[in-house]
């Protein structure tokens, strides 16, 4: 890529307001598969899955608008903003139809959608069943029996059977049925074997075809029945339950029992759940080494044949544990009093989590002293199917020798895990608790950011567990800062780090009954001020403005706290403009510059601030022009008659230049030229020649003021001849290649495809398909039915091109036609027509020139009726100033007068092999001018002259 420093701008010119409003228009860029001829007008697109889907999505409109592209499905897919949307390697879950959205914030925004179909074809699936009634555990004779054959696809699948190696039909077999069952919407064929007989066992194939659509291969699958067919049967080799220790190695196995052919085993947890990542599994064998708890639960085996239904047996693994060790002291519960009294009951509770409950055995010590069952001292335990399990010791007519250390041990009677010992102290100074907020701690104030801590002191002994919790507001309890609706606490403290604004509110601690006494629970609340910097806006802006005008900045207060005796500062780089204070009903502050100078350019800053920080508005003040914005819906390159350059009309219209001072000139590589006033929406134009083909340049456009460069826009400039015969104009999308219709004419052309079009009104006429004959490909045509009358003309205009300005020039000197002809540049201009209906009017084609004032020539033209059939015209022109082609449709006497125009291009140089219907051929033919063809029949009407 190379820079256009050579050029400068030295014939720039402003031409009218081009601003438009986006179009847009999506075309696939990559292989497509066949599609079915109804969908078309759907915009399908079809691809195979795996492969590489690119859909570009082309745009006019001024400025530049911006391209999204988007998904409708339940995640609202959005991919990357640019004109190519490229998905590699697509799955089927990826199709669906996506969006185009081009916007430019003129007029609405522009929105095309397209619907990619994804083909795919999975290898298909037999499974065999008997009739409920008459399953049996082996395939007898008599027995109804159904082979199913399944198979993922799209499109629909197309299901073949066979039996041996001939085909099997219902026609050809009365003990066979075929059927697709409504529910499977065609994924799913049925071969139904009536009353099995002995020929019925054998070997059936089942064939699943979308017909070679993407070019997607049949698949197969076979299925051998005999009289030893049999749906699985499994055993387990494995206690149930399986109760280990953590840390041991398991091994799962189960065995097939019985199944012709042969079952396919395997390994699942319920619900879908993975596997433990350490485990191994080979057929019926799972390993699980150094298990944990974790890895407890049920796993399933599965035996499968695809012969009626699967077979599965189930083991629960239990891993030995203890866990979660709690107590709490109940005082006399048939008196008022929370306290434990001499000659009163007390019990004390132990809970323990064990893994399995039944293994849980609970033993009891006073001052590490087996403590035994007696009447005043009843140890009960809870049942072992409930869990976690209990066990309770009530001291009944408590006396001083009953105080002591009382402890509650907990094992697993298969031993393997360490017990669990809980002591509980009962003596004169075990009392209830009480709970307390240090003094000045009940309301904290701290700053977003900080680490605080919450803290709660509780008295009594033994001191319970505290738990915190975020007091409801508004009805809703608020989670705590861990997401957790509670949190737990031995010393009665909470810590939040990093602490932020939406942690303000207020906490609670209350007591808990574990670890405690169970007596009502003791609480307390704190309030939590986070107090946070200003949130202001704009945290950034950039303003530009011209020398001498009068602006205004404002920095806008969203939200602060605390929100009163709120500063402000305002500063051009490090020097203090201005001071103030925020009023309470304030939420804004200004800086006015009644007339800007230069010194005036730079960063302006404002602080608002309050007791936990500042948050700053900042204001770029800078002269800089806005970047220029190319235009993009011109043809792209200029022809020269030279073989090896190309030029370039390159257009351009300036963003906001009232904003800041006048431009000054524009750089364009490492040269510029002075500019007048540009005025806002102004066309600049400017040539580039000289440009060597085929390579591309990449042009970067500055404007200038008085205060310097602006900013810059770069774009790539690449040759591509106006057309040729390799990417001809086929009207293939809505854009028509740039042609337009002319707004003068009587009616308009149409653009439409075969398979779209409606010829119930008109038969007898207009194509049956493009040129290429395709009913899906698009062509031009004249609609001649009502209200359309004799004589209406309808014209189409192609881009406008170019030609190189010194050649023009030059030879405008020459005297004469033919001297003008040899020195200007050559070009082929081609199509296709279709003129069939016995109502045919006339073809013309002129060269339309834009000099001093626009000229049109006829250049070709031909009526009346040629056949059923695509033709071609080509006929060289001669321009000697920027040009376009004109095509005009002339409506006959009647109703079968369509004519169609398809696969237009233009070519540098003499048409090679012409044939010989141009405007010359028939002025020799019938030595008349071309105008007085229209006033009675030609003398030729055909590709030569024989048609006649």
């Amino acid at each position: 890529i190379n820079y256009m420093s050579p050029c400068f701008l030295s014939c720039c010119q402003a031409l009218s307001r081009v601003w438009t409003p986006p179009t847009a228009q999506i075309v696939p860029s990559g292989q497509t598969c066949n599609m079915e001829e109804e969908r078309h007008t759907e915009r399908v697109y079809a691809i195979r899955e795996g492969e590489t889907l690119e859909l570009q999505c082309l745009v006019t409109g001024h400025p530049r608008p911006r391209v999204r592209w988007t998904k409708t499905d339940r995640q609202g897919e959005s991919y990357p903003h640019n004109e190519t949307l490229r998905i590699e390697t697509i799955s089927r879950h990826q199709g669906g139809r996506y969006y185009c959205k081009a916007e430019n914030g003129q007029g609405l925004p522009a929105i095309r959608s397209i619907r990619v179909d994804v083909y795919f074809l999975d290898d298909p699936v037999i499974t065999v069943h008997q009739s409920l009634g008459e399953a049996k555990e082996q395939f007898y004779f008599e027995r109804t029996v159904f082979l199913r054959c399944v198979s993922n696809s799209n499109p629909p699948v197309h299901y073949t059977w066979r039996r041996g190696r001939e085909v099997v039909s219902q026609s050809s077999d009365s003990g066979v049925e075929i059927y697709e069952p409504f529910f499977t919407q065609g994924e799913t064929k049925i071969l139904k074997l009536k009353n099995l007989r002995p020929q019925d066992y054998a070997d059936y194939t089942c064939i699943s075809s979308v017909r070679n659509v993407c070019s997607i291969e049949d698949k197969t699958a076979q299925f051998s029945l005999s009289n030893r067919t049999a749906p699985p049967s499994i055993k387990l080799l494995v206690d149930d339950p399986l109760v280990v220790n953590p840390g041991e190695t398991i091994t799962l196995v189960c065995a097939a029992a019985g199944g012709d052919p042969s079952p396919t085993l395997s390994w699942v947890r319920p619900g879908g759940e993975e596997l433990p990542k350490r485990s191994t599994a080979k057929g019926g064998t799972l390993s699980v080494p150094a298990v944990t708890t974790e890895d407890g639960g049920a796993y399933s085996c599965v035996a499968s044949n695809n012969v009626g239904n699967p077979a599965k047996k189930s083991t629960t693994v239990l891993v030995r544990g203890l866990r979660k060790g709690r107590f709490w002291i109940t005082p006399d519960p048939y008196h008022n009093d929370d306290n434990i009294q001499i000659g009163r009951e007390v019990k004390i509770s132990c809970q323990v989590q064990a893994t399995p409950p039944e293994e849980l055995q609970f033993s009891w010590l006073k001052n590490g002293r087996p403590l035994r069952s007696s009447e005043r001292m009843v140890i009960t335990h809870t049942d072992t199917d409930v869990s976690p399990g209990t066990t309770n010791l009530d001291i009944i007519d408590l006396k001083f020798t009953d105080f002591g250390t009382y402890t509650c041990v907990a094992s697993l009677r298969n031993g393997g895990i360490p017990e669990i010992s809980i002591d509980v102290n009962i003596s004169s100074t075990t009392v209830p608790p009480e709970l307390t907020v240090p003094r000045g701690r009940s309301h904290l104030i701290t700053q977003e950011g900080d680490t605080v801590d919450l803290q709660c002191l509780v008295s009594g002994k033994p001191k319970p567990i505290i738990l915190w919790s975020r007091a409801e507001e508004g009805g809703t309890a608020a989670l705590m800062p861990d997401g957790s609706a509670q949190v737990e606490s031995y010393d009665g403290v909470l810590r939040i780090s990093n602490v932020t604004r939406d942690m303000s509110g207020t906490y609670r601690c209350q007591t808990s009954q574990y670890n405690g006494f169970n007596v009502k629970p003791r609480e307390a609340t704190i309030q939590l001020v986070v107090q946070f910097p200003p949130t202001v806006e704009p945290v950034y802006m950039e303003v530009r403005q011209a020398l001498g005008r009068a602006f205004s900045l404002t920095c806008r207060l969203l939200r602060a706290h605390p929100a009163r005796l709120l500063r402000y500062e305002w500063k051009l780089g490090s020097r203090l403009l201005t001071v103030g204070q925020l009023g309470d009903q304030q939420d804004e502050t200004y800086y006015n510059v009644r007339a800007l100078n230069r010194e005036g350019y730079g960063e302006y800053t404002c602080d608002i601030t309050n007791e936990a920080g500042a948050g700053r508005c900042t204001f770029l003040i800078t002269g800089k022009a806005y970047a220029p914005e190319f235009y993009y819906d011109t043809y792209g390159a200029l022809w020269q008659n030279r073989p090896r350059v190309y030029g370039f009309k390159l257009q351009w219209t300036q963003m906001k230049p009232n904003i800041v001072d006048r431009i000054l000139a524009y750089r364009l590589g490492i040269r510029q030229v002075s500019r007048g006033t540009i005025k806002n929406g102004e066309l600049l134009t400017y040539n580039l020649t000289e440009l060597v083909k085929p390579e591309s340049y990449l042009v970067r456009l500055t404007p200038i003021t008085r205060y310097g460069e602006g900013d810059a826009t770069e774009r790539i400039i690449t040759y591509s001849g106006t057309s040729s015969t390799d990417n001809p104009c086929g009207f293939e999308d809505e854009a028509l290649c740039l042609f337009s219709q002319d707004k003068t004419d009587d009616f308009d052309w149409t653009r439409h495809s075969a398979a779209s079009r409606d010829t119930k009104y008109t038969p007898n006429t207009g194509p049956s398909s493009d040129h290429n004959g395709s009913k899906q490909g698009f062509y031009m045509y004249i609609e001649t039915s009502r209200p359309r009358l004799e004589g209406d003309k309808a014209r189409l205009l192609s881009p406008t091109f170019n030609t190189n300005s010194k050649t023009a020039s030059a030879s405008s000197s020459s005297s004469s036609s033919s001297s003008s002809v040899a020195n200007h540049p050559t070009y082929c201009f081609a199509f296709f027509y279709h003129m069939y209906g016995k109502h045919i009017g006339a073809l013309n084609v002129f060269l339309r020139q834009k000099g001093q004032t626009v000229t049109e020539t006829s250049v070709w033209s031909l009526n009346g009726n040629q056949g059923d059939r695509w033709r071609q015209a080509k006929v060289n022109i001669h321009p000697t100033s920027a040009f376009q082609m004109v095509i005009e449709g002339v409506r006959g006497s009647g109703i079968e007068g369509d004519i169609a125009i398809d696969d237009v291009t233009i070519e540098e140089g003499e048409c090679k092999n012409p044939p010989p219907n141009t405007v010359g051929h028939f002025k020799r033919l019938c030595g008349r001018h071309v105008s007085q063809m229209y006033s009675r029949p030609p003398c030729g009407v055909g590709p030569d002259e024989s048609d006649g």
